[in-house]
This record gives structure tokens, C-alpha cells and sequence, in this order.
């Protein structure tokens, strides 16, 4: 049977995903695309044979956007290499959906085939997330935390598929931007940081090169850098938006006005150092995706505690980083760093740094909108990110009103993509392939 992808959604309170909301709007979806929004739509839905919905009480918004992440690694009872593979990279996809986001971007962790495969599959079933991916460059054997090159190399071994690029030399990283666009890789993710003196750190020399490439082949270039002190001579090499925020007391004002100027976006990523932290085994958004045994190690531990203990200095220092970045009007974007390492869950873990962001000051409109319009501009998502006429019908349907509380993106109601009804129930109780 053919999926129903044409629906008039009623009095629907609006999200727009721009920073704008709309408190009663109707919304007309033909085809999977957004065609009209306003009122009196019920003769168009009636030509298009739309079903129609009443929305009242709820609030419509754009699927969420997670810009960073690792996909393929991280199963529901697991975390290596031995999960990889295209059945795990659909399921890590499934439980995006079930959590209300419509794209993820994978940050330089898979080969370009099994991408592009995974990229043609989503193509031709449209009830998926959209799946964007990296080129991962840094110098030779290097880059990705130490427990995760190992795995990465394990891919690489039993796929022969090249995963990272060992750059050493200008020349070379030319050549390996070049080649990685002719196989149609869109983005390059790059690694600046010596891991503690652990390993080598990609020199000015070489991003300069992989960026000057990169560019004048219309790749955009991510960075995981180490510190903030990284950022002013990689913002004027031309990169494109940073991976992890540093955003601390070396977060200055001038950064934050430089990167403005250069229309770049950071994702700040601080769920990944206090969601380690937390007990999040037990939390009832999350149980259905944990196999028991995952369910106790990420469960109450001498290493996990119920409420963890808040650092205040830190944190004072990252509200003021937040306000510095809201002065320059600099675009942040959502990001989790899911799957980098065992035990930060798909999905959720989008829901919790919205949580985060919300504490630290941030608006919960200014929130959503680092994981919709924002990710969807700096992602190419030109057809996503936004409730808007030509958008593709991409929706997050909530219970209860976000702005109010930001955990209200909790209240998941319903969730479609590409105009597609998403089962989250069977999600929820299937296992993978």
C-alpha cells in the first residue's frame, strides 16, 4: 500500500523554526511537501485528497536536527566495530526518528560507500532521517579520541573502505579534499587537537590547505578543535562551523564577533561531559532503546549519580559565554556527539542538550532553533529545518508547549517525515535487523 502523505493539519499552534511562531495556523501538506499555511484550506485538502487533523492543543514544529554525532558504532545493547554495518546504521536512523529528528550529520567516522549506500537506501524508503556525512582528515593515525580509533581502523579493515586521511603535508591534503569531492562528499571534518599530548595536531599549514580546497570546491569543512585559542586562525582560513564550543572564559567577545562575521556556527556539545556524569539508565524517555545490561551501567554507579553535582564556576562561566555568543548574534547549532562513545544515546541525547542549553540561559525558542533553521542552513538542508511553504513535511507534533518548558519536546504526539507517519511504538519494540 502506498504511505498517506497528504494531510491538513488544523489549529495548530506553529513553530516556525526561524524564531517565529504562528498560534493558530492550518498547514496543507501535498505529496510530502508543505504547499500552503493559513486558513481555509479545507477545499485544497479536499483536491488533494488530504486527510484531515485537528491540531488544537498541540504544537507543530520541524523535525529536530542533530549536527554532530557518530553513527553505526552504538547498537541497543552495544558499542565497536562490530556493530557497524548498514543494518545498525538504519536502526541508529529509526531511533532518531522516534526521538522527533529529521536529519543527523555523522562527523568523519564512516567510509564514503557505505554513506553514500545508506544515503540511496533512505532515498527510496523516505520514513528515515536524512543521514549527512564527513570525510574525516587529521594527521596520519590520529584524530578521533584513542578508544575510537581503534574501531574506526577495525571498519576500515574489514570494509577496505578509507575512513580517516592521514594528512602530512599541504600537497597531500589537496589531493585528498580533491579526490573525496569527486567521489561526491559534501563535507570534510578535520581534527585540531593533540589529545593531551597523546597524539599529533594537525598543523596550520594543512587545514589552511584542506580549507583553501575544499572551498574552491564547495566542500564545507567542519573542525573538532581543542581549545577556543584554535578558533581565531580557523575562522580566518575559512572554516566553515566547530564541532565542540569551548565556549569558557577564552569564549571571548571578539571571538564570537569574528565568527558572526565570518557566518560560521558552533555547536557547544556539553551533554557529552555531564550526561557521563548522570544516571540516565532509569529515565523512562530512554528505557526502550537499553538492553538491561545497559540499562545498569548507565544506571546509578560510583561513576553515575541520580543528581550530579553542578560546578558552579564552570557553569557561571558558560552562561557568560552564552551571553557573549547572543551579543554577537552568532549561530549556534544542536549537536550531541551521540555515539562517540558508549552510552550517549541517539536522540535523547538531542533532547537533554536543549535541557542544558535552557540552564545555562538560553531562551527554549533560541533552543529550537539552533536544532531546526539554524542546522538546516549551515547543513545545506535547504528543504528542512523550517514549517514553511516548499518545505518538505518534516513535523514534530507535541502534547504540551516547549517554550513554556523546554522538556515538553519530551511530549512527542506524533512525528512525520517527509509527510510519512512515523510508528514509534514499533520502533520503540523492535529490535534490529
Amino acid at each position: 500500500t502506498t504511505a498517506q502523505t497528504s494531510w491538513l493539519f488544523q489549529n495548530a499552534a506553529v513553530i516556525v523554526g526561524d524564531g517565529e511562531q504562528l498560534d493558530s495556523a492550518d498547514v496543507l501538506v501535498v505529496d510530502g511537501q508543505i504547499v500552503a499555511i493559513g486558513a481555509s484550506l479545507e477545499q485544497a485538502a479536499a483536491a488533494n485528497s488530504a486527510t484531515v487533523i485537528d491540531l488544537s492543543g498541540k504544537w507543530l514544529m520541524p523535525t529536530l536536527i542533530d549536527g554532530h554525532a557518530h553513527l553505526g558504532y552504538q547498537s541497543r545493547s552495544s558499542w565497536g566495530a562490530d556493530n557497524y554495518g548498514l543494518a545498525n546504521l538504519e536502526d541508529n536512523l529509526r531511533q532518531y526518528a522516534y526521538y522527533g529528528f529529521g536529519a543527523v550529520f555523522s562527523a568523519g567516522s564512516d567510509p564514503v560507500g557505505l554513506g553514500q549506500e545508506l544515503q540511496q537506501s533512505i532515498a527510496v524508503q523516505q520514513d528515515l532521517p536524512e543521514f549527512l556525512f564527513a570525510a574525516g582528515m587529521a594527521p596520519p593515525g590520529q584524530g578521533p579520541n584513542n578508544q575510537f580509533l581503534v574501531h574506526t581502523s577495525q571498519v576500515e579493515a574489514e570494509t577496505g573502505m578509507t575512513i580517516l586521511r592521514g594528512l602530512e603535508n599541504p600537497e597531500q591534503a589537496r589531493r585528498a579534499v580533491a579526490e573525496a569531492a569527486q567521489k561526491g562528499v559534501k563535507f570534510i571534518k578535520i581534527w585540531v587537537d593533540d589529545r593531551g599530548g597523546s597524539q599529533l595536531k594537525l598543523s596550520p599549514a594543512i587545514y589552511r590547505a584542506v580549507i583553501e580546497q575544499a572551498r574552491s570546491l564547495d566542500l564545507k569543512v567542519f573542525v573538532h578543535q581543542q581549545t577556543a585559542r584554535d578558533m581565531p586562525d580557523l575562522i580566518d582560513a575559512g572554516v566553515h562551523g566547530f564541532l565542540h564550543g569551548r565556549i569558557g572564559a577564552e569564549f571571548t567577545s571578539a571571538l564570537a564577533q569574528q565568527g558572526k562575521g565570518a557566518d560560521v556556527f558552533v555547536i557547544p556539545n556539553l551533554g557529552l561531559g555531564e550526561l557521563r556524569r548522570e544516571a540516565i539508565g532509569d529515565d523512562p524517555f530512554l528505557r526502550s532503546f537499553l538492553s538491561v545490561e545497559l540499562r545498569e551501567q548507565l544506571g546509578v554507579s560510583a561513576n553515575r549519580s541520580a543528581v550530579p553535582e553542578r560546578d558552579e564556576r564552570v557553569e557561571t562561566e558558560l552562561r557568560a559565554g552564552f551571553e557573549r555568543i547572543e551579543e554577537a548574534n552568532l549561530d549556534l547549532v544542536l549537536g550531541t556527539d551521540a555515539g562517540a562513545v558508549p552510552g550517549h544515546p541517539f536522540g535523547y541525547t538531542g533532547h537533554r542538550e536543549l535541557e542544558i542549553f535552557v540552564s545555562l540561559g538560553m531562551t527554549p525558542m533560541t533552543a529550537l532553533v539552533t536544532a531546526t533553521g539554524n542546522a538546516a542552513k549551515h547543513l545545506k538542508l535547504d528543504d528542512l529545518g523550517l514549517v514553511a511553504v516548499s518545505k518538505r513535511a518534516s513535523l514534530l507534533v507535541l502534547d504540551a508547549n516547549p517554550l513554556t518548558d523546554i522538556r515538553n519536546t519530551r511530549a512527542i504526539h506524533a512525528v512525520y517525515l517527509n509527510g510519512r507517519l512515523i510508528d514509534r511504538d514499533a520502533i520503540a519494540a523492535s529490535l534490529p535487523n
